[in-house]
């Protein structure tokens, strides 16, 4: 067995294509065996060498290269996009404001903000303002002083978060049908799925949506296919170059609890943010479960949200072998592992792909708990995950593997 590194494209796609034909970005190629030698000696090194001197050169290229699509985006979209004070892509010249009290957002009013919505998500009990920020002041300096302006209020960006899977065109095959048992009803946070792909209902949340996308139709497809009967997408894509933005996730949380969504998978990445923050920990109020991916940017990238939110049930991907993904994300906790490579799916116009990434992960692990007895899933899993490397649950597998004997073929 030799150790696999997988190369990440620099999205250049992203100087053509709008934001939301973007989902599946980065692209990451199927991986195939590369032998792997010592730089100094030239030996040819095992997978525990291997790991010990390459895995950390590729964890910090795969950082660098999350950074430079970070600028690149913001370069090419600076109508519609800047970066926060942490450095992390929003919806320009907007602030989301949680907590405020009337007389904070006066003084906000009368510094030069303006109130450009304010409303509630009322299946969240989420009171939220939306301010536009004083012409010729930055992203990041408003952050600041609003801060200033309003202490004690919970304020941020109006984030972007990105979808953490690739979709690549796979021979046809027929694929195995799912369970017909009933299940849990399931929401889905994503893009779009396409019109082959069967769902119970679709409402968007973004410019253009609902619109079908390859990366919301896989999702789809993986928990049709392990038997889900009731699925409900929030399209928060659309055609918005800055769609999967936090208001609209906050927002498509809050439609998805409404209509009975008793699991939500979030097979998106974006920074903390607390406005979403704020939904997710509503919704966990009210018996939701949250299940997001920990992302593909590497160990080196940020902790991935919302999978690092308090309770989110966060989840990451192994190939065929059960080796954990190369380019896998982290989070703060890390709950199962599942498959997220050498599996497939369907796109937005039904044709079978081949999938890579821990949004498919996260998928499968959002359809076995839509088969769990909800005041006692936690158990259920944790008696079916299988132990993947250290003894017990640690930062690589989590608690085990989940969905060995159901990866989509």
């Amino acid at each position: 067995m030799r150790f696999h590194f997988i190369p990440a494209l620099l999205a250049c796609s992203l100087l053509a294509a709008p934001l939301a034909a973007q989902l599946s970005l980065p692209q990451l190629p199927v991986p195939q065996p590369t032998t792997i030698l010592d730089p100094v000696t030239g030996e040819v090194l095992d997978d525990v060498k291997a790991l010990e001197r390459g895995a950390l050169g590729e964890a910090r290229r795969l950082e660098k290269l999350r950074l430079e699509r970070i600028a690149l985006l913001a370069r090419r979209n600076i109508d519609i996009i800047e970066l926060d004070a942490e450095g992390a892509p929003a919806r320009r010249g907007v602030l989301l404001v949680i907590d405020a009290r009337a007389d904070q957002l006066e003084k906000a009013r009368t510094a030069g903000f303006q109130i450009g919505e304010k409303g509630t998500i009322a299946e969240l009990d989420l009171p939220y303002v939306r301010l536009d920020i004083p012409k010729g002041i930055t992203l990041a300096k408003a952050e600041k002083l609003l801060a200033q302006l309003m202490p004690g209020a919970s304020i941020s960006a109006d984030n972007l978060h990105f979808a953490s899977g690739s979709v690549v065109a796979a021979p046809a095959m027929t694929a195995r049908s799912g369970s017909a048992r009933t299940s849990t009803p399931v929401g889905v946070v994503d893009g779009g799925p396409g019109s082959a792909l069967p769902v119970r209902e679709i409402r968007g949340f973004a410019q253009g949506a609902p619109f079908p996308s390859n990366h919301g139709s896989a999702i789809v497809w993986l928990l049709n296919h392990a038997g889900t009967t009731t699925v409900r997408v929030a399209d928060v894509y659309g055609t918005d170059k800055a769609g999967g933005n936090a208001l609209a996730i906050a927002k498509a949380i809050g439609w998805l609890v409404g209509r009975g969504s008793k699991v939500i998978n979030i097979s998106l990445v974006g920074p903390k943010n607390a406005l979403v923050a704020k939904a997710i920990s509503q919704s966990q109020a009210k018996g939701v479960v949250i299940v997001a991916a920990v992302g593909n940017d590497g160990p080196a990238a940020p902790p991935a949200y919302p999978a690092s939110y308090p309770g989110v049930v966060s989840v990451t991907g192994v190939d065929r072998r059960n080796r954990a993904l190369i380019e896998a994300g982290r989070a703060l906790h890390l709950d199962y592992a599942a498959p997220g490579a050498d599996i497939f799916g369907r796109n937005a116009k039904g044709q079978r792909m081949k999938l890579r990434g821990t949004s498919f992960a996260s998928a499968l692990v959002s359809a076995r708990l839509a088969f769990a007895d909800p005041g006692a899933w936690r158990s259920q899993l944790d008696a079916e995950a299988i132990d993947l490397g250290k003894k017990g649950a640690d930062a690589q597998y989590g608690r085990g593997l989940l969905c060995a004997a159901c990866r989509p073929k």
